[in-house]
């Protein structure tokens, strides 16, 4: 569905993060397979991404095989990090490297672990133009999805916990804020989970 790419030719990839040990949770069973109004963490966050109809769809994993889990909905491509461990940085750097390997032009970049960030948070980011970088926000709040176009790749963080964050702070002037309607919610103890678990 390149219609929704920003100008003619440019090809955009969602990528849930979705590899790390989630070692604050402490419920029965890795947080992003918990679940959450009666479906999967994660399943929630890769059915978001995919349905906001990007060129590709992608998740990078790495402490549990969500696919062996069968919670990767059909459409959606698994990347594997077996560096997952050394922090959030591999596993950007991971959707990286498939995305040179593809005429891929930016990348959009949300977490496994927030899964009511809706389609159209996606969609809103990817779908930016007037900056290289563009980050949603929720009530003037920095959150996820994250796009990054592929001239600032070579600048993203390649060793530690953090990703496109460390880029967004050594160049604001590179940055563009979208203003999104969803909840930015992150599921990291056993307690998030219960206070999000509402009615949907």
């Amino acid at each position: 569905m390149g219609a929704v790419s920003p100008t003619p030719g440019a090809a955009t990839a969602a990528v849930v993060l979705a590899a790390g040990a989630g070692s604050r949770f402490e419920g029965a069973e890795h947080k992003l397979l918990a679940p959450f109004r009666g479906r999967a963490v994660v399943a929630w966050a890769l059915e978001h991404a995919l349905a906001a109809g990007l060129d590709h769809t992608w998740v990078v994993t790495g402490a549990v095989d969500l696919a062996a889990a069968g919670v990767v909905p059909p459409g959606v491509v698994v990347i594997s990090n077996p560096r997952w461990a050394s922090g959030q940085a591999s596993s950007l750097q991971a959707a990286v490297a498939a995305a040179r390997a593809l005429p891929i032009d930016r990348l959009v970049v949300g977490l496994g672990d927030q899964p009511l960030v809706a389609a159209s948070a996606w969609h809103a980011v990817a779908t930016s133009v007037g900056a290289p970088i563009a980050v949603a926000t929720y009530g003037g709040r920095r959150r996820n999805p994250v796009r990054i176009d592929r001239a600032w790749w070579d600048e993203l963080p390649t060793a530690g916990d953090a990703g496109a964050r460390v880029l967004m702070q050594r160049r604001p002037e590179l940055v563009m804020e979208v203003a999104c309607d969803s909840d930015p919610t992150d599921i990291d103890t056993v307690e998030d989970l219960d206070a999000a678990s509402g009615p949907g």
